[in-house]
C-alpha cells in the first residue's frame, strides 16, 4: 500500500471515508477483496506470497491498513512480511493501542512500516520509525511511504481533492476513484529524498504509479455511514492495459461488539 487518504467525521452522512492505493510488483500473486473462508468476519484482499493483507475491515467494525516506510538503505532481506500485522490485528480481540504496544519491540524485526488500526470510529497510528502509538485526531489525513501526514506532493494534492469531494451533500464513489487515479507529475524540487535515485522518485511520485514491472495494483474505497452501513469497492488494475480493471463491491451492516 503506497497511499491512504481518509476523512474521519467530516461529512454529515459518512463517519469514515477511506481511499487507498496499493502499489506492488505485478508478479506478486494476490487475491481480490473477499470475506475470508477461514475467517468470514474479515473482508480483505490477500497476499498469496505470505498470506497477509494490506487493508481490511471486519463485520463488527475493526479496520486496519499499512504502508511501507521507504528506507532502502536499511532494507532487511529476511524480514517478516508486514502484511501479517494487519491480518493479526483484524483477527485479534485486542484494542488497537494494546495491539500496537505489544508489537513495539517485535516491530523492529520488520522493514519500515506505518500501521493504521482501530475501528470505524477511532483510528490509531504506529510506525516502527517513531515507535510511538498515536491516536489520530478527527479530520483529513494522508499517509504514503513516509510518516503520517508528511506532505508529499501526492498526499497534499490528494487531500485537497478529497476535501473538495466530501464538501458535497452526496459523495460520489467514482470521484474518489478518480482522485486515486491521478497521474500528476510534481516538479523535481517538490520530490522527497528517500534514498532512491531521482529517476525513481519521479516514477513513484504520482498517486497512480505505472512502471514496467511495478505499479498501482488496486484502489480501495470504503464508506461508513452514520447508521454503520459499509460500502466497500475495490478495483484491481490489469498491468499495461490503461483503463482496464476488475472490480468487487460489498455492502453490509456492521454488527455490534467491536
Amino acid at each position: 500500500m503506497c497511499m491512504v487518504l481518509w476523512a474521519s467525521d467530516c461529512h454529515d452522512k459518512y463517519k469514515l471515508v477511506v481511499a487507498a492505493n496499493r502499489d506492488e510488483f505485478y508478479q506478486r500473486p494476490t487475491l481480490p477483496a473477499d470475506f475470508w473462508p477461514e475467517n468470514p468476519a474479515i473482508l480483505a484482499g490477500k497476499d498469496m506470497k505470505h498470506g497477509g493483507t494490506w487493508m481490511g475491515i471486519t463485520i463488527n467494525g475493526r479496520f486496519a491498513t499499512l504502508t511501507n516506510f521507504r528506507d532502502p538503505a536499511n532494507h532487511k532481506p529476511k524480514a517478516p512480511s508486514r502484511g501479517q500485522l494487519v491480518q493479526e490485528y483484524l483477527e485479534s480481540a485486542s484494542d488497537a493501542p494494546s495491539y500496537m504496544q505489544n508489537i513495539l519491540v517485535a516491530g523492529l524485526d520488520f522493514n519500515g512500516f506505518n500501521l493504521l488500526a482501530g475501528t470505524v470510529d477511532e483510528i490509531y497510528y504506529l510506525s516502527n520509525q517513531e515507535k510511538i502509538v498515536r491516536k489520530v485526531e478527527k479530520g483529513y489525513h494522508g499517509l504514503s511511504n513516509s510518516l503520517l501526514d508528511v506532505p508529499w506532493p501526492k498526499v497534499s494534492r490528494g487531500l485537497k481533492d478529497l476535501a473538495a469531494c466530501i464538501d458535497t451533500p452526496s459523495i460520489e464513489v467514482e470521484d474518489l476513484f478518480q482522485i486515486m487515479a491521478d497521474r500528476h507529475q510534481p516538479p523535481d524540487h517538490q520530490l522527497p529524498q528517500t534514498g532512491v535515485s531521482l529517476e525513481m522518485e519521479r516514477l513513484l511520485a504520482p498517486a497512480f504509479v505505472e512502471m514496467p514491472d511495478y505499479g498501482t495494483r488496486t484502489t480501495t474505497i470504503i464508506l461508513v455511514d452514520r447508521n454503520n452501513v459499509v460500502q466497500f469497492r475495490e478495483r484491481s488494475f490489469i498491468p499495461h492495459r490503461p483503463g482496464s480493471w476488475t472490480e468487487v463491491q460489498y455492502q453490509f451492516q456492521l454488527e455490534a461488539g467491536i
